[in-house]
């Protein structure tokens, strides 16, 4: 027997209809919302890496050059105690005469306090080898003050010091500059400060040299061929003054004085920063005023601070012409 159950069948009016469409697309609604908010989004545009920032300017390299003046070159040493207290530090020095003796010594590492000490110690006998200016040409072989910069310098070559070093002689046979930057420290010393009439002349390598002083008497030029772009060039000479005497050294004297004048004011025109001692009654064989010369360089590099400041903030390429 089949049993047969008459089931009444929901009847479905307009409203509800209506109601279910809206019910539905409200749901729809949502649900797509709700996909587009888990949805990952589409990556971003690429973007193009940060350039690193550009590194400091780099500050131009210094040169100290150091002019020739004999005993006036004291006052080299007063200058350096100045630039080491202001930490300005040169990376590299040129010597012409006394000056190369100072800038040698510097170059192998001595402190400013140490140059003061070697100064004050320095007697006129260290390098007064005299001889006979007859068979020598030269009142003073020169051979004492090899040995005495050796010694301090402690056997070093030109090559080997801390700080690159240039020693400026003269060629006699030609009469150019040559800038030792190598070889024997002492003899290359010895040969720019061979003063004509007062030195010997020196030979080196077959060839015969003498003051430096003669092509340079500050060093402007040959510390630019070095690679410095600021230079600090300390002018020491004498200037010309009537003589009480005119006895043929003398007479020698002022001719190198009233040369080194001339070529001075072309020179100095190249440098940056110009120091000039205050060195009014200091003769070039006072030793006995090198206490002076000392206080003197550092008193006129004092005063030359605001000038060496301008010219050390300035890039490399914003050279003085």
């Amino acid at each position: 027997m089949i049993r047969i159950e008459n089931r009444v069948q929901p009847t479905v009016t307009a409203s509800s209809w209506s109601r279910r469409r809206w019910l539905g697309g409200v749901l729809g609604a949502a649900g797509a919302a709700l996909l587009a908010g888990c949805a990952t989004p589409p990556p971003d545009a690429p973007t193009q890496p940060a350039e690193p920032p550009a590194p400091p300017p780099r500050p131009p390299r210094i040169g100290l050059a150091l002019g020739g003046g004999a005993a006036r070159g004291f006052a080299h040493v007063g200058v350096i105690q100045v630039l080491e207290r202001e930490g300005v530090r040169p990376d590299l020095v040129v010597g012409t005469s006394a000056g190369s003796v100072v800038a040698a010594l510097f170059a192998a590492g001595l402190s400013g306090a140490e140059l003061e000490r070697a100064a004050l110690e320095m007697e006129e006998a260290i390098i007064a080898d005299w001889t006979v200016p007859w068979f020598n040409r030269g009142l003073l072989r020169g051979e004492a003050l090899a040995r005495y910069v050796n010694r301090l310098v402690q056997g070093r070559l030109i090559e080997d010091m801390r700080l690159p070093l240039g020693i400026l002689a003269t060629d006699l046979a030609n009469g150019q500059g040559v800038l030792f930057r190598r070889g024997d420290t002492g003899t290359a010393v010895r040969a720019s400060s061979a003063v004509p009439g007062v030195f010997s002349p020196v030979n080196i390598g077959g060839r015969t040299y003498v003051d430096g002083g003669l092509v340079a008497p500050v060093p402007v030029e040959q510390a630019r061929a070095m690679g410095a772009e600021r230079v600090i060039a300390v002018d020491i000479s004498s200037p010309a003054v009537p003589l009480a005497q005119t006895d043929p050294l003398r007479v020698l004297l002022q001719t190198f004085t009233i040369m080194g004048q001339t070529i001075n004011r072309h020179v100095l025109t190249h440098a940056d920063v110009v120091v000039r001692p205050a060195l009014d009654g200091v003769g070039s064989t006072d030793f006995a005023a090198r206490q002076r010369s000392i206080a003197a360089g550092r008193a006129a590099m004092q005063a030359a601070l605001p000038v060496l400041r301008e010219a050390l903030k300035k890039s490399p390429a914003e050279r003085r012409g």
